[in-house]
C-alpha cells in the first residue's frame, strides 16, 4: 500500500498571528514540503491544480518537475488535474513529458475541479462539466495508446493524422486515478477503463464514501476487469497530530475554524465525528486509518492533507514526522497483514510495464500455438 501526502496549495492566513504567506513563501514551501515525504519514508506526493486565488498551483507538472529532480524514489501525483478545462492535448503532452523526467515515477488523477468559474476562463459550460469529462479523456487515452490519431468529438477542433509527443515512456503512459467526491458518473468512467478511483474522503461521512466506492468496485467487475475487490482505489484524508490529543485539538482548533473549506461552520467536534478528519495521538490516527478498511475494503493508496489553512511550515514538517515515524510504519504492517494475497498492490511504471510484456508474452505465445494446430 502507498502512503503519501497531498497539497491543495491554499495560501491562507495563519489566524494565530493574522500574517499570509507571499506566493513565492508558499511554493517554495510546498517543495520542502515534498522532499520531506521522501525523507521520512512516505510514497508519493500529489499536487493540486487550480487557477484562482487563494490558490498557486497552476501549472503542477512545473512543480512536479522540480520535485522529481531533487527525489529519488518519491512517486508524483495530482491531487486534480481538470480534464474539463485543459485540452487532452497538453495533458497528454505534458505529464508524458513529466513522465520521462522522472523516470516513470508519475501518474495523475483527473478531476473536475470544484471551481465553476474556471470553466468560462478556459471556454468551457460548467453545464457540460460531465460530458466533457467523458470525452476529454477518450481522447487523452487514444492520444497516449495510439501513435497517429484521427479524431472529432463535441468540444474541440477535429484532429487529423496528430501525434502527441513525447510518447510515452516505454509506451506504457501515466496510470489514471479519476477524482470524485460526489459524482456516480466519473466513477462510472474509473471502472469502465479499468482505472483507479481516488475519494477525497474529506468532507463527507463513512456511509458516502461506502456507496461510491462500492459502486465503483461493482462496475469495475461488471466491465470484465476482474473481480470487485481487485480494483484499484485511493482515499484522501486529513490528520492533525501531537502526542497528547488535548494538545492537538487546542493547537489545530485556530485553523480548522477559520479553514476556507471547514471555517464558520460545525464544531471541530462535531466535523471529527461526522466525517474522516482525525485530530489527535498518532494513536488514534492509526486507529482511524485502520477504520477504512471496514467500509472500503482493501485498498492501494492512503494520502493525507498536512498544510491546509495556514499551517505554518515548521508545524507541518513537524506532522511528517510524526507520520513517517510513529503512524505510517504501523499502518503499512497492518494493512499489509490484512490484505488478502490476490488484491493488488498500487500500480507502478515498473508493474505496468511489466503487465504489459506479460500481455504480449501470452498473446504470442496464443498465436503460435493456434498456428501450430
Amino acid at each position: 500500500m502507498q502512503f503519501g501526502v497531498f497539497s491543495v496549495s491554499d495560501i491562507t492566513p495563519d489566524p494565530t498571528t493574522g500574517r499570509t504567506p507571499t506566493e513565492a513563501e508558499r511554493l517554495q514551501a510546498v517543495l520542502r514540503i515534498a522532499e520531506k515525504t521522501e525523507e521520512v519514508g512516505l510514497d508519493v506526493f500529489a499536487l493540486g491544480e487550480h487557477h484562482n486565488p487563494p490558490f498557486f498551483s497552476s501549472s503542477p507538472t512545473t512543480t512536479l518537475a522540480w520535485i522529481a529532480a531533487r527525489t529519488q524514489r518519491l512517486q508524483l501525483s495530482t491531487a486534480t488535474t481538470l480534464i474539463t478545462t485543459n485540452d487532452p492535448v497538453k495533458i497528454a503532452e505534458d505529464y508524458a513529458m513529466l513522465q520521462h523526467l522522472a523516470g516513470g515515477r508519475v501518474d495523475l488523477t483527473l478531476g473536475r475541479g470544484n471551481t465553476g468559474p474556471v470553466y468560462p476562463w478556459f471556454g468551457q459550460d460548467i453545464r457540460q462539466g460531465i460530458p466533457l469529462a467523458i470525452e476529454n479523456y477518450a481522447l487523452l487515452r487514444r492520444l497516449w495508446d495510439s501513435d497517429v490519431v484521427d479524431w472529432e468529438g463535441r468540444f474541440r477542433t477535429p484532429l487529423q493524422g496528430f501525434t502527441s509527443t513525447p510518447r510515452p515512456l516505454d509506451g506504457v503512459p501515466p496510470f489514471v486515478w479519476h477524482g470524485s467526491i460526489r459524482s456516480p458518473e466519473i466513477a462510472e468512467q474509473a471502472a469502465y477503463y479499468g482505472d483507479g478511483f481516488f475519494h477525497n474522503h474529506i468532507f463527507w461521512p463513512a456511509d458516502h464514501t461506502r456507496r461510491m466506492v462500492d459502486f465503483y468496485r461493482r462496475r469495475f467487475e461488471h466491465y470484465g476487469h476482474g473481480d470487485a475487490d481487485r480494483a484499484i482505489v485511493g482515499l484522501g484524508g486529513q490528520v492533525f497530530m501531537r502526542k497528547n490529543s488535548q494538545d492537538a485539538i487546542r493547537e489545530f482548533r485556530p485553523y480548522f475554524d477559520e479553514a476556507p473549506v471547514y471555517g464558520h461552520g460545525p464544531s471541530l467536534e462535531d466535523f471529527a465525528r461526522e466525517t474522516p478528519l482525525t485530530v489527535g495521538s498518532p494513536q488514534q490516527v492509526i486507529d482511524r486509518t485502520l477504520g477504512f478498511r471496514e467500509y472500503v475494503g482493501d485498498y492501494q493508496r492512503q494520502l493525507f492533507l498536512v498544510d491546509h489553512a495556514g499551517l505554518p511550515l515548521k508545524t507541518v514538517l513537524e506532522q511528517l514526522d510524526i507520520l513517517g515515524e510513529d503512524v505510517v510504519p504501523v499502518l503499512r504492517r497492518e494493512f499489509a497483514a490484512r490484505k488478502p494475497a490476490h488484491v493488488p498492490d498500487a500500480p507502478t511504471h515498473a508493474s505496468l510495464v511489466a503487465a504489459r510484456d506479460e500481455a504480449l508474452s501470452q498473446q504470442t505465445q496464443q498465436t503460435q500455438q493456434e498456428v501450430t494446430v
